[in-house]
């Protein structure tokens, strides 16, 4: 199958079952010779000469090791041993130094004690526990999260965790190997430095844990396997409490299941239903823990409110562990088809709770990003932060994506706080254009809001208005900030903001009517959004496509989100039936919108520019090294030396522009 390194671990893996296992000797040099580490070749095949006792099987082995040889002499320098178990990378600098302090309106927060430059690496941390998502079982890793490869390993006990090497089975909770390194002593004729050979290969991966490490998974190995069928969260709850309690056994200390984590919780404010739901799971978790804790963890009163309170701790401070993804590329990299325009989306792959992380509060603007290498959080600084600054990162929505009322109402829902970050208590351009409709004056710029949006809006203008110390200054800084082009009436003291005027000079749209003549014919996007999953857009749903997009234009603000995700759809439209250069201006135009959306350093944008670059290669423009140039220095703010490791589409981009 030319999966080569899956078979050297497998080969591996039978060594240490039968470690005179001739043919697994035999097999793992022909793996080697593949690889071209020749001499670790020539060494496997000596000790399968060695054990092998038939002579055609001797025969078989001779003529390997003869090709060995004289592959090894014509190189002549050895290749450098690699651990498998391990991967490089890249060294990181010093992390930050932080404070989390006491905020008036949020609680606890992290803040940095000196400046912060950008891209810097403010924080690092493997979780307390974690989990992965039911949807994700048969695909990752269940301890790492990464990809499972095509030799994957379960559990040894229960068989049903799948791991992507022997190292992350071990972590996990895999029954320890005892193998002495004497062994192979009593081999004679076998060189000592074979000997030694024999023992690293069979010993690898099985080394002793660190002193202290308490296994994740070992306690759900217990009697039926129920985290199987219960949630996520709630295994995440159940290995929590694990881990407390082998911690507490190892420093001899009481138990105290949930205050060791010292962690906020939303009980309080969480619907009956939540509540009673939580009831539930605690003593379901509590009776399959028993196989193990019975004396921990007694089924009373007081100990089933010590998970509900965990589980509710859990829902408002467990972050989502996610890996980048994009559809897979097939065929000659210069077809049409093969341009890199799907979009790229991040995928939830676990749970997890990271006890510093926690203490890191939601904006949405966020001056840090987070990422996940392996099951390691990473926390960078995207900008320039002065020394007592807060760090703030984004629970999920954030400025660009949604406009104000659909993040706060996410937020209460999801953590039961109301937003009052800057975004969501200032005016800011991107708010009041994402859902806009455009002015019927024409060459007007102006913005008209609905009456949801409007509503939010006023409440921003009013915290404005009512702080007059600070209104000159703030007037200032929206003036900077382009607000005048759209909506220049907001900063008239006495202007009333009121639905389906214009901001800039007052006309009347009448929404009910341009949201009829819309959805007359949006089932065109649809259609079209269909046909670019299958590959094959016929003419007729590309031109409706067209049509469809002249309309919104007429409707929508120039700067709405949705006319940014038809021109976005229209560039793979355009992409896939080859006509190159209309995908590339349709391109272009979905990006001018989300720069005014997001800013133009955003990551959103670097996803962007990914496709536009591809399709610069595919027509020859010279552009697309701008292009690759620009999205790597976003990348590097977000992502810093990790850029390439977690963005595939931007490894197979470098190797287009190489080939061009």
């Amino acid at each position: 199958m030319g999966l080569l390194l899956e078979c050297l671990r497998d080969c591996s893996r039978a060594l240490r079952v039968s470690p005179r296992y001739a043919k697994a000797w035999f097999r793992r040099g022909k793996g080697n010779i593949s690889l071209g580490k020749f001499e670790d070749a020539i060494r496997d095949l000596n000790i399968s000469l060695m054990l092998e006792i038939s002579s055609s099987g001797k025969r078989q082995i001779e003529a390997e090791l003869k090709i060995a040889l004289d592959k090894f002499k014509r190189i002549g320098i050895p290749g450098k041993k690699t651990n498998q178990n391990q991967s490089e990378v890249p060294d990181e600098p010093d992390q930050v130094k932080l404070q989390c302090l006491l905020t008036t309106t949020k609680g606890r927060g992290m803040f940095c004690v000196d400046d912060v430059s950008e891209a810097s690496l403010v924080h690092k941390e493997d979780p307390y526990a974690a989990v992965i998502l039911k949807k994700c079982r048969e695909t990752h890793c269940h301890f790492c999260f990464n990809e499972l490869p095509a030799d994957a390993i379960s559990c040894v006990s229960c068989s049903i965790p799948l791991y992507c090497s022997d190292w992350c089975q071990k972590q996990a909770g895999a029954p320890k190997f005892d193998r002495s390194s004497n062994s192979f002593s009593d081999l004679e004729g076998l060189a000592d430095d074979l000997k030694n050979y024999m023992s690293d290969v069979v010993l690898a991966g099985t080394s002793t844990l660190d002193t202290g490490h308490i296994a994740e998974h070992r306690h759900e190995c217990q009697g039926f396997h129920w985290p199987l069928i219960l949630p996520s969260e709630v295994v995440l709850a159940g290995r929590i409490l694990v881990k407390v309690i082998e911690q507490n056994r190892h420093a001899s200390a009481d138990s105290n299941l949930v205050g060791f984590l010292d962690l906020s919780h939303n009980y309080v404010q969480l619907p009956p239903e939540s509540k009673l739901e939580m009831h539930i799971y605690s003593i379901i978790l509590l009776h399959c823990l028993q196989h193990v804790y019975r004396t921990e963890l007694p089924i009373s009163g007081i100990m089933v409110s010590k998970p509900v309170i965990l589980l509710s701790q859990i829902q408002v401070n467990s972050m989502a562990v996610v890996r980048m993804q994009a559809p897979e590329v097939k065929g000659p990299i210069y077809e049409p088809g093969n341009a890199l325009t799907s979009n790229i989306e991040q995928v939830k792959v676990g749970q997890a709770v990271y006890v510093a992380g926690s203490f890191f509060n939601h904006s949405c603007q966020p001056n840090i990003h987070t990422y996940f290498l392996s099951r390691t959080l990473h926390v960078q600084a995207t900008e320039y932060i002065l020394a007592g600054s807060e760090l703030e990162l984004s629970y999920g929505p954030q400025v660009g994506q949604w406009d104000c009322k659909d993040r706060q109402r996410l937020l209460e829902d999801r953590y039961s706080f109301t937003c009052q970050c800057t975004s969501c208590s200032e005016l800011n351009v991107s708010d009041l254009v994402i859902n806009a409709y455009r002015c019927t004056k024409l060459n007007c710029l102006g913005v008209i809001l609905d009456r949801t949006v409007t509503t939010c809006e006023k409440q921003k203008l009013k915290l404005l208005i009512d702080a007059p110390t600070v209104y000159s200054k703030q007037v200032e800084k929206l003036k900077d900030a382009n607000i005048a082009e759209v909506a220049c009436h907001v900063f008239e003291s006495d202007y009333k903001l009121e639905p389906q005027h214009c901001l800039v000079c007052d006309s009347y749209r009448d929404l009910e009517s341009s949201c009829a003549a819309i959805s007359q014919t949006e089932n065109c996007c649809k259609r079209l959004q269909d046909a670019i999953a299958s590959n094959d857009v016929p003419t007729n749903i590309l031109r409706d496509a067209v049509k469809y997009a002249d309309l919104l234009r007429t409707i929508f603000h120039p700067y709405n989100k949705i006319i940014a995700e038809v021109e976005d759809n229209l560039a793979q439209a355009f992409c896939l039936v080859g006509e190159l250069q209309a995908a590339i201006d349709h391109c272009k135009a979905s990006i001018q919108i989300l720069e005014k959306l997001y800013g133009a350093n955003h990551i959103a944008i670097g996803n962007e520019l990914i496709k536009l670059a591809s399709l610069q290669i595919l027509v020859g423009d010279s552009a697309a090294s701008g292009s690759i140039s620009r999205i790597t220095a976003i990348l590097s703010r977000y992502y810093g030396s990790h850029a390439d490791e977690i963005y595939p589409y931007l490894r197979l981009l470098k190797v287009r522009q190489d080939a061009d």
